[in-house]
């Protein structure tokens, strides 16, 4: 992650044109800037909380619902990347931190989860309201640590890395087209975000 990034609620977000609010049936209470909700059943909570380890507001899931995601409504990306921190507080069910790109609506986009009861990284993309893996990876993802997990996303080709090391580097067609950014956990997972930003890449991935 890039030390000079913005904290989390005043993130510089590029992007090549902005969208209206998506549409979802599922949206619930927001952090300011936010659109938050879930996929799927459940009563997800997001909000600001104060993080007495970095002195200022984080977002925090500490809901459960099958798949809740937060995102920003103002970025259309269809390549570019996105990123932020996470740390794993607790779950009895998952512990993951993750990130939703292409996100069309609350179902039908790509996310990259890391999972501290798993010590994995994986690739998913959720169409329909239906979640379907890409692929997984084993990646040390230690619980009430900071990581640093990021996607790198152009045409068909997606990068994920974890803590700065790609773990996961591969094709997928299945969601094209522009789509918003943002953050995303399962089931009974509290976990806190800080430090996310999306744009478009310098480079080719």
């Amino acid at each position: 992650m890039n030390a000079s990034a913005t904290a989390l609620w005043a993130a510089a977000i590029s992007c090549a044109a902005c969208s209206e609010q998506p549409h979802s049936s599922a949206v619930t209470a927001s952090p300011p800037g936010w659109q938050c909700g879930a996929t799927g059943a459940g009563s997800p909570k997001w909000a600001m909380e104060g993080d007495p380890t970095l002195g200022r507001p984080v977002i925090k899931q500490s809901g459960a619902a099958a798949y809740p995601w937060c995102i920003k409504p103002e970025i259309n990306l269809a390549d570019g990347f996105a990123e932020v921190r996470f740390k794993s507080l607790a779950g009895k069910q998952d512990q993951a931190g993750g990130l939703v790109w292409r996100w069309q609506n609350s179902d039908n986009y790509y996310v990259a989860r890391a999972n501290a009861l798993e010590n994995n990284l994986s690739l998913y993309y959720t169409q329909n309201g239906t979640r379907h893996t890409i692929q997984y990876v084993d990646a040390p993802v230690a619980p009430l640590v900071w990581h640093d997990l990021r996607v790198e996303f152009k045409g068909t080709r997606i990068k994920v890395f974890l803590d700065g090391k790609r773990y996961i580097d591969t094709q997928d067609s299945h969601i094209g087209g522009g789509g918003s950014a943002g953050i995303w956990t399962k089931a009974d997972s509290v976990t806190v975000f800080d430090e996310f930003n999306a744009g478009a890449l310098l480079s080719t991935p």
